[in-house]
């Protein structure tokens, strides 16, 4: 089934005119909660590596 180009392109640009684009101020509310998640998430991991390394340092010395 062939589609007609300009039948689909006058269909793109309906839909983009349909889209509600965000404000300045959400963007940059997002993307400062997106940098404080990784910050915490950084945190988290590196506190939860740092307990497994420690505790399997303390198994591996009673055996080593």
């Amino acid at each position: 089934m062939a589609t007609n180009p300009v039948k689909f392109i006058n269909e793109t640009r309906a839909e983009i005119s349909k889209v509600v684009w965000p404000t300045r101020r959400e963007v940059v509310m997002t993307t400062i909660m997106v940098f404080i998640m990784a910050a915490l998430t950084a945190v988290f991991f590196s506190l939860v590596d740092l307990i497994i390394r420690s505790g399997l340092s303390g198994v591996l010395g009673l055996f080593g």
